[in-house]
C-alpha cells in the first residue's frame, strides 16, 4: 500500500494557483536546507545534544500551512519543518537549537519541545511522553473553541490515550484535524511487525472521516481543505524520514524523496524557472543564517 503514487490526486496540481504551489516549495526547501544546516552543526559539533530533523518529511507541513492558517498547532518531536512552515523564526529556531536565551524557548527545550506564541504562530511543543500532545490538543479545542491541528507519528498512534482523545473530540464534534505523520517506523520497527490494524480505520470506527494518503503537497492541501468543513477528522500521511529517529544518520536511501517528484512535477507545470530560483534563494538564506 505504501507508495510515492498511493492515492494522489493528480488534478489537484494543475487546479491550484500557481503561488500556492511555489510557496509550498518554498517552505519545503526552507525546511530541508535549514536541516541540512543543522546536519553540520552537529557535525562541528555546534550542537551537541540530541535533534530531531523534519528531512524527508517536509511537504506535510508544507500543504498544511498552506490550507490551515490560524490553526493552534500540536506538534512531536518531528517539528522543525512545522514550526518554519507556519511562520515560526528560522533566527530563533537556529539560536534554540544553539542553546541561547534568544531561542524560542531561551535556548532550554531544544529541538523536540518548540514552541510558539505570538502574532503569527500558536505552537505548543512535545515532551516526551509519546502522543501526549493528542490529549492536550483536545482539551485546547474543549476550552478554546479554537480550530486546532494536531500531529502524531506511526508510532504514537499506538499509545492508548490517543483513541479516547479521538473519541472524546467526536462526541464533542471538536474542531481539530489529527494528521498522522506514517513514516513506518517507530525508531526502527517497520508498522507491519507492531500492529495490523490502520489508524484510520480506528477513526472511522468512532465516527471520524478518515483518509489514507501520501505525501504529495497537492494531495495534502486539498484533502485538508475539504476536511476543514467536518472537524474532527484524521489524514493518515505516508511519508519517508532520510534520517534517523533522532541524529543526523542514516539508514539507507528512502522509499522516495518528495522533494524530487515535486521538482518534476513543477517542471511539467511550467514552473521549473521560478522553482530552481526558489531553491537557490532558500539554499543561501539558510546557509546565511548559520553563518552569522
Amino acid at each position: 500500500m505504501r507508495s510515492a503514487d498511493f492515492n494522489i490526486r493528480w488534478n489537484c496540481a494543475e487546479t491550484t494557483a500557481q503561488e500556492t504551489s511555489l510557496e509550498m516549495y518554498r517552505s519545503i526547501c526552507r525546511s530541508r536546507f535549514f536541516d541540512q544546516e543543522v546536519i553540520r552543526a552537529v557535525q562541528d559539533r555546534r550542537i551537541t545534544y540530541q535533534v530531531y530533523l523534519s528531512i524527508g518529511q517536509e511537504t506535510v507541513s508544507a500543504a498544511l500551512a498552506s490550507a490551515l492558517a490560524g490553526f493552534m498547532l500540536f506538534t512531536q518531536h518531528r517539528s522543525h519543518a512545522y514550526y518554519l512552515a507556519f511562520g515560526g523564526s528560522p533566527e530563533k529556531l537556529r539560536d534554540e537549537l544553539l542553546g541561547t536565551p534568544s531561542g524560542t524557548s531561551g535556548g532550554r527545550a531544544g529541538s523536540n519541545c518548540l514552541q510558539c506564541h505570538d502574532e503569527r504562530l500558536t505552537m505548543f511543543g512535545h515532551h516526551g511522553l509519546i502522543g501526549e500532545n493528542v490529549p492536550q490538543a483536545v482539551g485546547a479545542a474543549l476550552g478554546s473553541g479554537k480550530e486546532v491541528l494536531c500531529v502524531m507519528g506511526d508510532g504514537a498512534a499506538e499509545e492508548d490515550y490517543i483513541y479516547p482523545s479521538l473519541g472524546f473530540a467526536v462526541t464533542h464534534k471538536l474542531p481539530v484535524l489529527f494528521i498522522c505523520d506514517d513514516n513506518d517506523l517507530s525508531i526502527l520497527t517497520k508498522t507491519s511487525t507492531r500492529r495490523s490494524w490502520k489508524i484510520s480505520d480506528v477513526a472511522k470506527g468512532i465516527g471520524m472521516p478518515a483518509v489514507n494518503i501520501t505525501d504529495d503537497p497537492w494531495t495534502i492541501l486539498a484533502t485538508a481543505q475539504e476536511l476543514q468543513s467536518t472537524l474532527p477528522a484524521l489524514i493518515n500521511v505516508y511519508s519517508c524520514r532520510m534520517h534517523w529517529h533522532v541524529g543526523i544518520g542514516t539508514d539507507g536511501p528512502p522509499e522516495w524523496d518528495r522533494l524530487s517528484l515535486i521538482e518534476q512535477r513543477l517542471s511539467e507545470l511550467g514552473l521549473s524557472t521560478l522553482s530552481r530560483q526558489i531553491r537557490r534563494e532558500e539554499q543561501a538564506a539558510m546557509e546565511q543564517l548559520w553563518e552569522k
